[in-house]
C-alpha cells in the first residue's frame, strides 16, 4: 500500500507529533534512496523529527530501513572461527583508538570489519589518519574487504556507496539544515552502517566534554541508551561507554602525527600515553566480553594487554596496512614513510602552573585552520600538519616549558600555533581534581553496569 502514501502527508504527521508506522517510514527511506523525495521534503522531514522526536519503535524502523537501503554483509559463507565485532566512536580530538583497538581484538580471536569515516568539524577522521600512509587503499570492494578480514582479522576502510546509501543522502541534508543534533537521527545514522556490516556485537564510545560532539552529559547518556536499545532490539547486543573528552586523547593531534603515535603505541606499549592505553584496553575488554570471546571483563582486560605487549597486535596492524596497499615495513621503519614536516618547533608556556583546563574543541579548530581538517567534505587536507607531545590536565609546567611540538609546513603556521595554543590552556596554582576517563557504561537493559 506504500503507493498510497504522500510524502507531504507523512511529513505533516510527524510535524504534528504523531507516530509513523513501519511501512510509512519505509516509504520515506525509499524516497531518500531513489531520489523521489525532494531535497526540500527531506529537509522538512529531518526538521520534523528533530523538533518532535521519535518513539523507540520508530527509531528501530528507521534504522532497519536505512540499513536495508543498500548492501548488507553476510559472513556465514566465510566460515569464520570467531565472532564479528566492532567499535564506533562519536569522535573526539586526538581519538585514534580505532587504529590500535582493531588489531588488539583481532589478536584475541575476534573479526573486526571496521568501516570508518573522515573528519568533518573539529574532530579528526580515522580514514584521514590511515591515508597518511602512502598507498593505503581505504575503498576495497566488499568481497576483497571480507576476504581481508578473514585472513588478517581486521580491516579499517571507508563507507562504500552501496552501504546504507540512504544515510549518506540523509546526513548530507542534516548537515545543511541544522538537524545534526538529533538523538533519533544520530542513532539511525550510526547503526544503519554498523548493522549493515553483519555484526555479532557492537561497543560504542560516546564522548562527552568540551571537545566532544555531545558536550552535554545528559545528551551523551540519552544517545548511549538509544544506541544500546536500538542495536539490541535489532539483534546486535551493544554496550556504550561514556568517556571524557576534556583533553586530547593521547599526546598528538593531526593525521600523520597521530598515525605515528599509533605505531609507537603498538610497538612499545610500555611508553604509551596512560589515558589512551586505559581506554583502548577497556573498549577491547567490552568487545571480547560482549562477543563471548572471554567470560568476564577482568579476563578480557588481561587478554587484551597480552595481545598488545606480545607484539601480536602490531604484527596484525602491519599486515593489514600491507594488504591494503601500504608499505610492508611501516611498523619497522615508520619514519621512512611518515616523513617529518619541514618545520618542527616547541610551543612554550607563557607562565607556570598546573594544566587545569584545555579548550579541546579550539585545539581541533586550530588544526582545521592549518588544513589538517575540513570545513566541508570536499576539502583537501594536509596529512602532515599536527601537534605532538601535548601536555595533559594535571601536569605541572614552568614558564618556557613545552606545551606541545608543532609540525608545520612553514614559519607562518608555526607562528600561528605559538600564538594560539597557549591561550587554549588554563593554568592554576593548585592541581586540578582528577576526572574519570570512563564515566559510565550503559547497555540495553537501561541499567548502569
Amino acid at each position: 500500500m506504500s503507493e498510497l502514501f504522500l510524502p507531504q502527508e507523512l511529513i505533516r504527521k510527524k510535524r504534528d507529533g504523531l507516530t509513523l508506522g513501519d511501512s510509512e517510514i519505509g516509504f520515506m527511506v525509499q524516497g531518500i534512496s531513489d531520489g523521489s523525495l525532494s531535497d526540500a521534503q527531506l529537509g522538512a522531514f529531518a526538521m520534523a523529527i528533530f523538533k518532535c522526536g521519535m518513539t523507540m519503535d520508530e527509531r528501530i524502523h528507521l534504522t532497519r530501513h536505512m540499513m536495508n537501503s543498500g548492501d548488507t554483509l553476510n559472513w556465514n559463507k566465510l566460515n569464520l572461527d570467531g565472532p564479528v565485532v566492532d567499535k564506533h566512536s562519536t569522535g573526539g580530538v586526538g581519538d585514534k583508538v580505532s587504529l590500535v583497538l582493531a588489531p588488539i581484538v583481532a589478536a584475541c580471536g575476534g573479526y573486526v570489519p571496521m568501516i570508518s569515516g573522515r573528519g568533518l568539524g573539529h574532530t579528526g577522521g580515522t580514514l584521514d589518519k590511515l591515508e597518511s600512509i602512502p598507498g593505503y587503499n581505504a575503498t576495497p570492494n566488499n568481497s576483497d574487504f571480507q576476504s581481508l578480514v578473514k585472513r588478517v582479522g581486521c580491516a579499517i576502510i571507508g563507507q562504500t556507496s552501496n552501504l546504507a546509501p540512504a544515510d549518506q543522502r540523509f546526513y548530507a541534508t542534516r548537515d545543511v539544515t541544522a538537524t545534526v543534533e538529533s538523538i533519533d537521527l544520530i542513532t539511525a545514522s550510526i547503526l544503519s552502517k554498523k548493522l549493515a556490516s553483519g555484526l555479532d556485537a557492537l561497543v560504542m564510545d560516546i564522548k562527552t566534554g568540551n571537545g566532544a560532539f555531545a558536550a552535554d552529559y545528559k545528551m551523551a547518556q540519552e544517545l548511549a541508551q538509544s544506541i544500546a536499545n536500538v542495536s539490541s532490539n535489532s539483534g546486535v547486543p551493544a554496550s556504550c561507554l561514556i568517556t571524557d573528552m576534556n583533553q586530547v586523547l593521547g599526546h598528538s593531534v593531526g593525521n600523520a602525527t597521530e598515525l605515528t603515535e599509533c605505531v609507537e603505541f603498538l610497538n612499545t606499549p610500555k611508553n604509551s600515553n596512560d589515558r589512551l592505553l586505559e581506554l583502548t584496553i577497556e573498549l577491547s575488554a567490552y568487545m571480547l566480553k560482549l562477543s563471548n570471546l572471554e567470560p568476564d571483563l577482568d579476563t578480557a582486560r588481561i587478554k587484551s594487554k597480552e595481545a598488545l605487549e606480545s607484539g601480536k597486535a602490531a604484527s596484525i596492524f602491519g599486515e593489514m596496512v600491507s594488504e591494503l596497499g601500504g608499505p610492508s615495513d611501516l611498523m619497522e621503519n615508520p619514519e621512512k614513510h611518515l616523513k617529518p614536516m619541514p618545520i618542527i618547533g616547541s610551543i612554550q608556556s607563557n607562565s607556570s602552573g598546573y594544566i587545569s583546563e584545555i579548550d579541546v574543541r579550539a585545539v581541533g579548530v586550530s588544526m582545521i585552520h592549518l588544513k589538517a581538517g575540513r570545513t566541508k567534505s570536499t576539502d583537501l587536507i594536509d596529512h602532515g600538519v599536527g601537534l605532538s607531545e601535548i601536555v595533559g590536565i594535571g601536569q605541572w609546567v614552568n614558564k618556557g616549558d613545552s606545551l606541545a611540538m608543532a609540525h608545520c609546513r612553514d614559519k607562518d603556521q608555526l607562528d600561528f600555533l605559538k600564538s594560539n595554543i597557549p591561550s587554549l590552556m588554563q593554568l592554576s596554582e593548585n592541581m586540578p581534581e582528577a576526572q574519570n576517563l570512563i564515566k559510565e557504561v550503559l547497555s540495553s537493559n537501561e541499567e548502569t553496569i
